[in-house]
């Protein structure tokens, strides 16, 4: 038997959109037990398990053993993690936004760095309720509507200064050609002071979140479904060549990407023709 792949993509309520980037619903089944790799990106992952945990045998943190987890929050990292599954996995996704991390998890990304947390320990009661209500055999846009009310009774608002907030948009945006030194140039910071004041908030440096963005926009164009020549994916999301996209891929992700390519079953819920719904 095949594998089965039903989820569904939802979009955060608009007072939520500067925190919370998307939702992410899914429910697999049938597939062989195995694992596949927890990527690196511009995003921070909470996760909220409906039935059995997550299994993350190795943490993008050298120094965190691996674990079960019923609701997970990370941050941003330059490592891969690893995910075991038992063919079958059911949860809900958050993909939060580095002021969300703060909005919504109540501290700077670097707080988390690149270690795995129990959702309960950072929210509390609130995690529990969140997947207590996750769980009912409700239709996906009424879980996400779950999420915006609890969310929402919560969040405060908040800010950054000027030069972070573009500095942030500069370096982890789809430019493929972006540059430390230029974005320093451009907010008037020092490239030292830029550096010491993005660490500080976001755990990873400037130079970092250019080799994160330029692996996102990689992986994306591999999990088209016709995918251009490798060479192609790298001149497009900004490498040298493809060899230098091999090595990156290498540090990111732990294996080239036509490995990657070949191993990966795991269907995502972005890949599914139709299932993106408002939230």
């Amino acid at each position: 038997m095949a594998g089965v792949s039903e989820g569904a993509s939802g979009v955060p309520d608009p007072r939520l959109s500067a925190y919370v980037l998307d939702y992410e619903g899914y429910l697999l089944h049938g597939f062989t037990p195995g694992t596949h790799i927890g990527m690196p990106g511009s995003a921070l992952t909470v996760i909220i398990t409906i039935g059995e945990p997550v299994h993350v045998p190795v943490s993008s943190h050298p120094e965190q053993a691996g674990g079960h987890w019923d609701m997970l929050a990370s941050g941003l990292t330059v490592r891969p993690a690893v995910i075991a599954h038992n063919g079958f996995q059911h949860g809900v996704q958050l993909n939060l936004t580095p002021l969300g991390c703060r909005a919504v998890l109540g501290m700077p990304a670097a707080a988390l760095g690149s270690w795995i947390v129990d959702l309960a320990d950072v929210l509390g009661p609130r995690a529990t309720e969140l997947r207590e209500r996750l769980a009912e055999p409700v239709p996906w846009p009424e879980r996400f509507a779950v999420i915006d009310e609890i969310l929402l009774r919560h969040i405060a608002p908040v800010r950054w200064e000027d030069e972070l907030t573009h500095a942030w948009a500069l370096l982890s945006g789809p430019d493929p050609a972006v540059r430390v030194a230029e974005v320093a140039d451009e907010i008037g910071w020092s490239r030292r002071h830029l550096g010491s004041r993005f660490g500080a908030e976001f755990g990873i440096t400037p130079k970092d979140a250019v080799r994160v963005a330029r692996f996102e926009r990689s992986h994306r164009l591999l999990r088209e479904p016709v995918t251009p020549p490798l060479a192609t994916v790298a001149a497009t999301a900004g490498y040298y060549d493809q060899a230098h996209m091999a090595r990156e891929w290498r540090e990111l992700a732990g294996m080239p990407p036509s490995v990657w390519r070949e191993n990966e079953e795991f269907p995502f819920v972005q890949d599914q023709p139709g299932a993106e719904v408002g939230g």
